[in-house]
């Protein structure tokens, strides 16, 4: 079922979004060679409860974690560790939190610098995707129409992996909520968008293949190939003619261009 929201559950949700954005700016300001992804998530969810939101993730069908860092050849949903981060890593950090009855949640992939051109080229396509999918998010049109954008400009223009086994999803007082959003699909095809529906969109693609394995921790997601992957992620309401984004990059970027240990080329 898919749940429309009112006005006033819009705002209250602009706020959880916007705590991820500025969850993962905090996180941002951390990131550098010698430093653990089991540090972020202890830093994460630190900031969340800080901010009197709970980690939308930490408990969630089992998963242990306050966030879900994803290193390299790791998809989504990768176990924060021990080993430290060295120069060239992608780190994608995906947040959710959960604040007045609301989730938020949005992703972000940081290079250590220096960052292989290659894979500049996978962060910033990716990146563009999201913002192709986001423009298709407008009442009226379906959900294939953000499938489409994403996946041609993608696939078929840049011959990257989509993956298919992991989606966008509804979101509002549960983290899943219907629809599905898929990074692949055709156009006019899916549920219709309607006014104040609100999405996470979140383009996950590989440098090479679409096809994914999983750890044997039973959720870090791989890529079959072992080449890198990068994901980004808005909260997204469905108005008419243009959507409302409800999480932002903004605080992010500004983190992340002061980190001199960071790749920052946008």
């Amino acid at each position: 079922m898919i749940r429309i929201k009112t006005n006033a559950e819009v705002e209250l949700m602009r706020e959880s979004a916007l705590l991820v954005s500025s969850t993962l700016a905090s996180l941002a300001s951390l990131l550098k060679p010698g430093v653990t992804t089991a540090q972020l998530d202890k830093r994460a969810e630190e900031f969340i409860l800080d901010h009197q939101a709970v980690p939308s993730f930490k408990n969630y069908r089992g998963y242990p974690y306050a966030t879900c860092i994803s290193v390299n050849d790791a998809v989504v949903h990768g176990f924060p560790n021990n080993k430290e981060l060295k120069e060239g890593d992608l780190v994608s950090i995906d947040v959710g939190v959960y604040k007045n009855g609301f989730h938020g949640d949005s992703a972000y992939t940081f290079g250590i610098a220096p960052v292989a051109e290659p894979h500049q080229l996978l962060m910033k396509v990716t990146r563009d995707s999201l913002l192709m999918g986001i423009e298709k998010a407008t009442a009226g049109s379906r959900v294939g129409d953000i499938s489409f954008a994403i996946q041609d400009f993608t696939e078929r223009k840049h011959k990257f992996g989509v993956v298919r086994e992991l989606v966008g999803h509804g979101l509002g007082r549960q983290l899943h909520e219907d629809p599905q959003v898929p990074n692949y699909g055709k156009k006019g095809t899916g549920p219709k968008l309607k006014e104040n529906m609100v999405i996470a969109i979140e383009p996950m693609i590989n440098m090479g293949t679409k096809d994914v394995i999983y750890d044997a921790d039973g959720w870090t997601v791989r890529t079959k190939d072992g080449m890198f992957s990068a994901h980004y992620e808005h909260t997204v309401c469905i108005k008419r003619g243009k959507a409302d984004v409800l999480s932002s990059f903004s605080e992010i970027v500004a983190a992340e261009n002061a980190n001199t240990f960071l790749f920052s080329g946008y």
